[in-house]
């Protein structure tokens, strides 16, 4: 297949932020002051929001912060600029019009969602062949605080408006002043003040503060009196509406769109670009997702701008101060002239991308997701490559992103699907729509509605959190950022009013927040969603039995994977209240960092409110080795500054023992159970809870002994610790009596229990569940006690014993006996193992 043209060009353009003064090294809070570059960088994100894209307006797809305060800011570049283009005489003033009404038409969406350009000059507004019309650069006045994050002045002083030259600011009127600018230019076929210096240009423009017709002197200024009159009178009456000196004369946007000078344009469309000079990806896939694979492919901003120049590297030392005074000034060498103000920019090369594409088939890039085409069978998913490498591999990320992008568009009616692709990996670019989704989130305005400014008592602690959270994060430690995690953390605590804010809800919600900047409502929901699933009652005022509870139960799921280690930390000490606390109030988010919470919550968004516990186990199980040398003060050593931990294990072991575990062993009574419990489920009274609260061994109910006999009867074996008596009048087929009675408890050997080959039977594989029936519960833990001390894994204990199952005066107890023998009759029996 011929390499076909890619038509959309990419720009890259940067600045440097204005740095601190020395003697100003901290707020008013007394923390650190914030580097401008991380301010833009926050107030530059809004410029990527869907909700921005217009047909007029260029697309900003990234701004990255690099070093020394340098900010790299890459957009859409679409056209040329309209100081280059040729306009001719030829419908000229219809020519005219139809630009002005576009810029008007972009001004107007940016105003709409609180945005000035302050940036309108010909060069900034790009015309097509046909004269469609996009800005570009509009957001450098809004990502740098309306200029006070620089330290040179936004904007071309020949199109600025009077008052802006006087110190006004964010009034969007300037911009309609700066249309009119350069309008007066095209209509009378000269630049302004071409020849003057700056300071003169801002002399002339407020000398025309006593001016009635602005535009009438600006042409016999520029000897163009007979342009001037010859000009259509709604072309000249528009232009001399939008230069009044008075702001409050001028239109805003919005309104000079309805001037009946632009009626002939209200109908008129602009025509698409002709899809057959398109290449696929331009036909199929947002130019922000090509933008990603181009990266992927191997594409650095850095390295492009670094090859044209824009990027200068100096040496390090010629940066230090010369002098530094006792009262902390320095005495710097002369600044170097890379890091000043360029306005040139560079065009990104997509050669290589479009190479590594050009074998891919157009069906791929819209596939059929319900058909049995092969491309859902592809190879290109069942690779088994670490996680971290397919989330840089550009082919398999282009197949996940076109897949889940499909996915997403028909959610809620692809939710099934959606989760079955989610549970192998979740494409990096998705990320926060696909978790949104898998918890149900439907946005339906709630975050609007809620208070999120009346003040409350629980601001003060929220403003002291903020500052701490997850601030080696750009995006997160950036004003803008601390802005929108105050009004998520105030909109949650007004929705709970049953609930308090604790510490760790902040860490909880940033991973929502960096996932959805753009869209809080989208975060607000996730959070709203999340909380309830996983951590419910968690943030009750005394919530002590419920995180009693929940240590409760990892302390059992320990002994239950994890029996030697189990036995070690329990034998010095070490309980779960001692670290395991901030693991699940935050679920992790408190312990890893966002790129690692990232991959965990994948899979633990698609489990039940049980999977954190299995995570807490597989990093128990990462550092057993450490733990088990390692006394109390050694462990609260160790967890005090926790070791680097391989979180792609983590997720694999927790997924492995989530799947293994019957659901009845992580039962929790304080768990949000949708569904009533049936007869043979678990289902704890309070005296039950109590007990279980004192108990080591998890409890496992009828319902999970019936399905492991149905679905795993090779790997399960079924200890009865009654009598010999009771036995031979009812038992479960081919389960292994072993009388309570007669077993001494002093050795822990089972070769002690005096039972031929049950040693080699119970390790016959590693993922053999032991149960233990009994009628006397006390006994069933002393026994269970003794498996786990022998160094037997998996081991559980029958809810309600024996009779549980098995009663004369209940009929139908009495035949759910008879289907567990019937099923029970699949399980190896011990006298035939080894034959």
């Amino acid at each position: 297949m011929a390499l076909a043209k890619f038509n959309c060009r990419i720009s890259v353009s940067t600045f440097f932020a204005k740095s601190h003064p020395n003697d100003e090294c901290c707020g008013t809070n007394g923390l650190p002051l914030t580097p401008n570059s991380i301010g833009i960088f926050g107030r530059s994100q809004l410029l990527k929001s869907e909700a921005l894209r217009h047909d007029n307006l260029c697309t900003y797809l990234d701004v990255i912060r690099g070093k020394h305060e340098r900010t790299i800011i890459v957009q859409e570049y679409v056209g040329s600029p309209l100081a280059e283009t040729f306009i001719g005489e030829n419908n000229k003033q219809e020519t005219l019009l139809r630009i002005g009404y576009q810029v008007l038409t972009a001004l107007s969406h940016l105003n709409r969602h609180g945005l000035v350009s302050r940036n309108l000059d010909p060069t900034n507004v790009l015309v097509s062949p046909e004269f469609g019309v996009k800005l570009y650069n509009y957001g450098q006045y809004h990502m740098t605080y309306g200029g006070r994050y620089v330290s040179f002045p936004v904007g071309n002083v020949c199109y600025q408006a009077p008052e802006v030259l006087l110190g006004s600011r964010d009034n969007p009127k300037a911009d309609v002043w700066s249309l009119g600018i350069m309008l007066a230019e095209l209509a009378i076929g000269c630049r302004l003040w071409e020849p003057l210096k700056v300071s003169q240009i801002v002399r002339k423009v407020l000398s025309l503060t006593n001016t009635q017709n602005v535009f009438e002197k600006i042409a016999r200024e520029h000897s163009r009196v007979g342009a001037y009159e010859s000009l259509d009178a709604g072309l000249r009456r528009i232009i001399e509406m939008f230069l009044q000196i008075s702001p409050f004369d001028r239109p805003l946007p919005k309104d000079a769109l309805k001037d009946p000078v632009f009626d002939f344009l209200q109908t008129e469309c602009t025509s698409p670009m002709e899809l057959s000079s398109l290449t696929l990806i331009e036909r199929h896939i947002p130019l922000g997702q090509i933008y990603y694979l181009w990266q992927l492919a191997g594409g650095d901003v850095q390295q492009e701008l670094k090859r044209e120049g824009l990027i200068k590297s100096e040496a390090p030392i010629l940066l230090l101060p010369n002098l530094v005074l006792l009262n902390g000034k320095s005495i710097c060498p002369p600044k170097s002239q890379s890091l000043l103000h360029d306005n040139r920019m560079v065009f990104l090369n997509f050669s290589t991308l479009l190479e590594r594409l050009v074998s891919i088939p157009e069906e791929d890039y819209v596939p059929l997701i319900y058909s049995s085409d092969n491309y859902l069978e592809s190879s290109i998913f069942k690779t088994e490559l670490p996680l971290v490498i397919r989330e840089r591999d550009m082919i398999y990320q282009f197949h996940r992103n076109v897949l889940l992008s499909t996915l997403h568009q028909g959610y809620p009616y692809t939710q099934d699907l959606l989760r079955s692709f989610a549970a192998k990996d979740i494409p990096p670019l998705f990320r926060g729509q696909i978790w949104a989704c898998l918890l149900g989130v439907v946005e339906n305005g709630l975050f609007e509605r809620l208070d999120k400014c009346s003040p409350t008592h629980t601001d003060r602690q929220i403003e002291v959190d903020i500052p701490r959270c997850h601030q080696y994060n750009d995006l997160l430690s950036s004003p803008e950022g601390h802005t929108k995690l105050k009004r998520l953390l105030k909109a949650w605590v007004t929705a709970h009013p049953q609930y308090v804010y604790w510490q760790g809800l902040d860490s909880l919600t940033a991973p929502f927040l960096f996932l959805n900047f753009n869209n809080e409502e989208r975060a607000f929901l996730s959070l709203y969603k999340f909380i309830p699933k996983y951590l419910h009652l968690f943030f009750l005022k005394d919530n002590s039995s419920i995180i009693k509870e929940y240590l409760v139960k990892f302390s059992q799921l320990i002994f239950f994977h994890e029996p030697v280690l189990a036995r070690h930390l329990h034998g010095i000490n070490f309980i779960p209240e001692l670290y395991a606390i901030p693991w699940f109030l935050t679920m992790f988010s408190h312990v890893f960092p966002l790129h690692k919470i990232f991959h965990l919550w994948d899979k633990l968004i698609l489990g039940d409110s049980s999977y954190p516990l299995f995570i807490g186990i597989a990093i128990l199980r990462q550092l057993k080795g450490t733990l088990l040398k390692s006394g109390f003060n050694e462990c609260i050593l160790l967890f005090s500054d926790l070791p680097d931990i391989v979180i792609e294990t983590c997720v694999n072991d927790s997924e492995t023992m989530y799947q293994f575990t019957p659901k009845s062993i992580t039962y929790r009574k304080f768990a949000l159970h949708e569904e009533a419990p049936d007869e043979f489920d678990l289902n704890y009274s309070e005296a039950d809870l109590r007990d279980v609260q004192t108990e080591l061994h998890p409890r496992i109910s009828v319902y999970d002994l019936i399905c492991l006999l149905r679905d795993r009867h090779s790997s399960t074996a079924v200890l009865d610790i009654r009598s010999n008596l009771d036995y031979r009048k009812a038992a479960i087929e081919n389960s292994i009596n072993v009388p309570f009675s007669s077993v001494s408890l002093k050795e822990c050997r089972l070769e002690a229990l005096n039972v031929p080959k049950l040693e080699a039977y119970l390790r016959r594989q590693p993922s053999v569940i032991v149960i233990v029936v009994s009628v006397a519960h006390q006994s069933a833990l002393l026994f269970a006690k003794f498996l786990v001390d022998s160094g037997l894994p998996h081991v559980a204990i029958l809810h309600r014993g024996f009779e549980a199952i098995y009663r004369t005066d209940n009929k139908l107890i009495l035949q759910t006996f008879d289907y567990i023998n019937t099923l029970a009759r699949h399980m190896t029996p011990l006298w035939a193992f080894g034959e």
